[in-house]
């Protein structure tokens, strides 16, 4: 039986429910259903529309509901639409003609979207845990590093020298910014759309306020219609898990090459690699390209919300039912590529030699050669002329750079001295820099910013 067979003569078809049935993938949104239905009949009793014993018959049966559900034991029925249906069917078994009480002053749009904002905001929270999790790791390895160091690239071609620690802090860094993100959409989605009802609100004396306040929100929502159609915070919450998941695809790519032969900077784990059906030979960085593939999928699912949304006049259209899969499965996709790379880059080995002798390569000090010259009052623009032509004169005629650099009338013995293996590096001394004692005072701050937003996540 639907929730609206009253005004039907028949019962639905089999094609209608196959097509608009939502119970396979929003049964997740059960214990947030839960929550908001009991403060919803609590928020009944209050105001006097429900007495105080028609209020613990029905929190009795949906807690009962709760527990049949967490034990497995809830049985669904066929004409049970979505979760929503479902827990309103069992409640009324459970509670008799009591029951049928539940939906007094509310309706499937500010409940669906109640459930919704409640799951959201717990998700979101949760990711934050994980994106710290992640943080704490490549900290944790930045520190390990030492003062080792390895080529910076631009154009993926090898530019100057920077220390390890600074490259992991790079990618942590940014995840910083994605802690941000979430938990400034999570504010903006605070507030409580429970009282609406279908779309104007009701004749009965309700209490939003209170009922907001009781669920844990910051607030109660300003305009009925808003309220029901507002899908805002599913669209900012998609962008904020697609960012974060372009980030992790960006780490994921950088495992991928650093793990090839060819660059040989990192060794994985067995734990975190996989083999090949048909090459004994092979170890392959599945984690890292499937967090690089799904990143596609993720912007996929945010582009999808946006165009659904586009195009809908107020207030609530089924065309809102589209909201949950993609963010369900953005949620549980970064969530496991969160878990999966922190374990990844926690047991990587790092081959420090080869990235040492990688860096090692004297055009890696072209820039101190100038920034040496510029020191000495020549113009950069003449400086960075006259180091080019020693790279360029090097690579054509197969004389090493220190020799050129050493007989070069402007140069000399003192600044070839810059070509030595491992110097170039630590003369990185900017504050944000390459350099050790730069990223000595990064590795504090970011250990600071860390702790900070441990703190902010735990309050949330």
């Amino acid at each position: 039986m639907t929730l609206w067979h009253g005004r039907f003569g028949g019962g639905p078809s089999e094609e209608l429910l196959a097509f608009t049935v939502s119970l396979d993938f929003d049964r997740r949104l059960a214990p947030d259903d839960l929550a908001g239905s009991r403060a919803h009949v609590r928020g009944l009793g209050r105001v006097g529309v429900l007495t105080s014993d028609e209020v613990d018959v029905i929190v009795a049966a949906l807690d009962r509901v709760g527990v049949e559900l967490e034990a497995g034991s809830f049985i669904f029925q066929p004409g049970d639409e979505d979760i929503h249906t479902a827990i309103e069917r069992r409640v009324t078994e459970i509670a008799g003609p009591t029951g049928g009480k539940l939906h007094t002053g509310r309706s499937r749009n500010d409940q669906v979207a109640t459930a919704l904002r409640l799951y959201t905001k717990r998700q979101l929270l949760t990711l934050a845990h994980r994106v710290i999790d992640l943080q704490r790791v490549l900290l944790e390895r930045a520190v390990q590093a030492g003062d080792a160091y390895l080529p910076g690239y631009t154009h993926l071609q090898r530019a100057q020298p920077v220390l390890l620690a600074h490259h992991l802090l790079a990618h942590a860094w940014t995840f910083a910014r994605d802690v941000d993100r979430l938990l400034d959409a999570r504010g903006r989605l605070d507030v409580s759309p429970l009282g609406a009802g279908a779309l104007a609100g009701s004749s009965l004396p309700l209490d939003p306020d209170a009922v907001a306040d009781e669920l844990g929100f910051a607030a109660r929502f300003e305009n009925s219609l808003d309220a029901v159609s507002d899908r805002d915070f599913v669209a900012e919450s998609l962008f904020v898990i697609a960012l974060l998941g372009v980030h992790l695809s960006r780490l994921g790519e950088e495992v991928v090459l650093w793990s090839s032969e060819e660059f040989g900077f990192l060794r994985l784990d067995d734990g975190y690699a996989t083999g090949s059906s048909m090459l004994p030979q092979k170890k392959n960085p599945d984690i890292a390209e499937l967090a690089r593939g799904k990143a596609g999928r993720l912007i996929g699912h945010l582009t999808g919300l946006l165009s659904t949304l586009k195009g809908l006049p107020l207030s609530y259209n089924r065309d809102l039912q589209e909201d949950k899969e993609p963010l369900f499965d953005a949620v549980d996709q970064v969530g496991l590529g969160l878990a999966a790379m922190g374990g990844l880059m926690a047991t990587a080995d790092f081959d420090l030699d080869r990235m040492q002798e990688a860096a090692d390569s004297p055009t890696a000090a072209a820039v101190d050669l100038s920034e040496w010259l510029v020191e000495r009052g020549v113009p950069f623009r003449e400086a960075h002329n006259i180091v080019g032509a020693i790279v360029r004169d090097s690579i054509e005629r197969h004389v090493g750079m220190a020799e050129l650099v050493e007989a070069h009338p402007a140069l000399g013995t003192e600044a070839a001295s810059l070509l030595e293996p491992g110097l170039a590096v630590t003369r990185r001394t900017t504050p944000g820099g390459a350099g050790p004692v730069a990223v000595a005072t990064q590795i504090i701050r970011f250990r600071e910013r860390l702790e900070l937003d441990q703190e902010r996540v735990g309050h949330g």
